[in-house]
């Protein structure tokens, strides 16, 4: 499966249910903590590759600081988003799908990728269903294995949660046992944030 086969029923779909949307929170959504966002750190060399390749990415104003209002209707929109682009890519390391130990960053052009792939993919699916750019963030973690991996944090108004590859459920970014590296900026994707570690003890009530 390609990237235009998959991208049309995304976008629609998002389209309608925000349309539909009503204009208060219903209860039962989901509450995570911030994590706390430190100084401008080095920019991983697949994004520097990326822009290059798609300039038309990363040429983009700088903006204010917005974070996703969290409803009953974002939040099945980006569980629905998390869920279909992790089934529609097949998986494939970075050396065997493109031959060097290089990160390479892309869309799934051939329907397949690794965590990178994925990760920006729902990040561009997002974007054109409306949320706002300043509130998904590419992000490096270390995960469970102490592995380097990439993941898109959501700010919302009730705390960060990450869509991943290695996962079908959708967390607040403390409840991962991840250790997180650095993220891009809120105002600027092209400026990169270190981030601190979570606090192992999140509290959260599931849907």
């Amino acid at each position: 499966m390609t990237i235009s086969s998959i991208k049309g029923a995304f976008v629609a779909s998002i389209l309608i249910a925000v349309a539909a949307s009503p204009t208060s929170a219903r209860a039962h959504v989901l509450q995570a903590s911030y994590a706390a966002v430190g100084p401008e750190t080095s920019v991983p060399y697949g994004w520097v590759d990326f822009c290059g390749r798609r300039p038309e990415e990363c040429d983009v104003p700088r903006l204010a600081a917005v974070d996703v209002r969290l409803t009953d209707e974002t939040w099945a929109l980006l569980d629905k988003v998390n869920r279909e682009v992790n089934a529609a890519i097949e998986p494939i390391s970075n050396l065997d799908h493109w031959g060097t130990l290089l990160d390479h960053w892309d869309y799934p052009v051939d329907g397949r990728g690794d965590c990178k792939i994925y990760a920006l993919y729902k990040r561009k699916l997002l974007i054109e269903g409306g949320f706002p750019r300043q509130a998904l963030l590419m992000t490096i973690v270390r995960d469970l294995h102490g592995e380097g991996h990439a993941i898109l944090t959501v700010k919302t108004d009730h705390g960060e949660f990450v869509l991943d590859n290695l996962s079908d459920e959708i967390r607040p970014w403390n409840a991962t046992g991840y250790r997180f590296v650095k993220r891009q900026s809120q105002e600027n994707p092209n400026v990169w944030l270190a981030v601190g570690d979570p606090v192992r003890s999140p509290t959260y009530a599931n849907r």
